[in-house]
């Protein structure tokens, strides 16, 4: 099993945005990452995703699938957006939050899925396969968060959703500490995928 250090993580994430594929040399775990370190700025990329540690899950929300239970692109957009702020918050967990069924798969069901095919690790992926709006997707990530002792979200979801989505998780009670979108990341385009990857990978 590789062992990824805090560096091997960042630098992996940056090289993801460039298309070129990612394989770490093992090496000792490194958790301790340093407080406050705005890595966006210091690579110059507005765009890249924030830091957070364990008490912030990242929230990706859903986008209605097809007749047939697949993703349509815009979906697979925000599941790209979400995966690259995933690799910069390597302890946070994922909670995919939708419900709206199709072809007996949640709109959870299949972005999760999504994840752990992209490298992500299963018991880091929260499903929350209820919601059918988004202030349910606010409400029932809310219950969630309580439930786990999580304290905060970074939502990411499209453009021209996020002052809505950002909206309805306030009124549920739901601290927003970032936000991403596809258009800002610019990398939606990219063919990323990041192996095994998540706590579970530092393991053993």
């Amino acid at each position: 099993m590789v062992r990824w250090t805090w560096s091997t993580r960042v630098m992996c994430a940056a090289i993801a945005v460039t298309g070129l594929a990612c394989v770490p040399a093992p090496a000792a775990a490194d958790l301790s990452a340093p407080p406050g370190l705005d890595f966006a700025r210091a690579l110059g990329t507005p765009a890249l995703p924030g830091i957070y540690g364990p008490e912030t899950a990242v929230v990706v929300l859903g986008y209605g699938l097809t007749p047939e239970g697949t993703m349509r692109e815009e979906l697979v957009r925000r599941l790209r957006a979400g995966l690259a702020q995933a690799v910069f918050a390597p302890w946070s967990p994922i909670i995919v939050t939708g419900g709206n069924p199709r072809a007996g798969l949640s709109e959870a069901d299949v972005m999760a899925d999504w994840l752990v095919a992209a490298g992500v690790d299963e018991s880091r992926v929260l499903r929350e396969s209820e919601a059918d709006s988004t202030v349910a997707n606010a409400r029932n990530t809310a219950t969630m968060l309580a439930e786990r002792d999580l304290s905060s979200v970074v939502l990411v979801t499209s453009e021209d959703h996020i002052a809505r989505a950002r909206g309805a998780f306030a009124d549920a009670g739901v601290l927003v500490v970032g936000d991403l979108t596809p258009d800002r990341a610019q990398w939606d385009g990219v063919p990323l995928h990041i192996g095994d990857f998540g706590p579970a990978a530092s393991a053993g």
